[in-house]
């Protein structure tokens, strides 16, 4: 249906090289976005993800940076707007996890996660932002977790179950902030996936308690989080914003 076409819209999408963020920007130019993968240098990646966008006839760029830089995020999107046009769509995926006991957790790390699960997207989200509202067009969709809503079972992660719930309600409160300006925020948030951190074989025991707690019986495919995310930046969802849409198999009916 062309209403979850992306046709004419130029889109950004973070932490582009690997995993759910490479699966969504090449989801997005499937739907006809033309789009700029950005990433930390590095990760690696944003080429491959370029390379399958230009197979499928749309324009790519590939362009690195950290989403704590508000120099690199400001040249990023200058940059989209001179080679691809005017930014319509923002997927705002760049984060980190891990794992650590909250009481012997160094306060660096807990800085670190938030400077980037946080911060990076609130940075992210204005930088795009600044070049949305002036023509009251745009959609950005924020990349969350179940783990904002829920506690995993098993997993010592107060740092980023905590950073995830930020990143739901900061999103909440731009959605509320810009709803009368003509731009739509939005959250994604994925449940247990098989990114390549999750198909290591030292974690595949604890893959399948992730399978095993899921009701759907099985983790998600990167390629799974493309649809909710053309949903919410396509004109199909005009009047959504301020939601979380939680695509996690059933996992938090639990």
């Amino acid at each position: 249906m062309d209403l979850f076409r992306l046709d004419g819209d130029v889109a950004l999408v973070t932490g582009a090289g690997s995993g759910i963020g490479q699966a969504i920007a090449i989801g997005l130019a499937e739907a006809g976005a033309d789009v700029a993968c950005f990433g930390h240098p590095s990760k690696g990646g944003l080429d491959e993800t370029a390379a399958s966008i230009a197979a499928l006839g749309r324009k790519a760029l590939a362009i690195t940076g950290s989403v704590t830089s508000e120099v690199d995020l400001a040249d990023a999107v200058e940059r989209i707007e001179k080679e691809l046009g005017a930014l319509t769509v923002a997927v705002n995926n760049a984060g980190i996890g891990g794992a650590h006991a909250a009481e012997s957790m160094p306060r660096e790390t807990w800085e670190q996660l938030y400077e980037i699960n946080v911060s990076g997207v609130f940075l992210s989200c204005q930088a795009e932002a600044r070049v949305m509202l002036p023509r009251r067009k745009g959609s950005i969709v924020n990349v969350a977790s179940m783990s904002g809503s829920i506690v995993n079972r098993g997993l010592l992660q107060a740092h980023y179950n905590s950073s995830k719930a930020a990143v739901i309600h900061m999103s909440k409160s731009l959605a509320m902030e810009w709803s009368g300006r003509g731009l739509r925020v939005n959250v994604l948030s994925p449940g247990y996936t098989l990114t390549p951190m999750n198909r290591r074989p030292e974690v595949a025991e604890q893959v399948k308690i992730f399978e095993r707690d899921t009701p759907m019986g099985r983790m998600a495919t990167p390629e799974e989080m493309v649809g909710p995310t053309v949903f919410l930046a396509s004109r199909a969802a005009s009047f959504v914003t301020g939601i979380d849409l939680i695509a996690d198999g059933g996992f938090v009916c639990w």
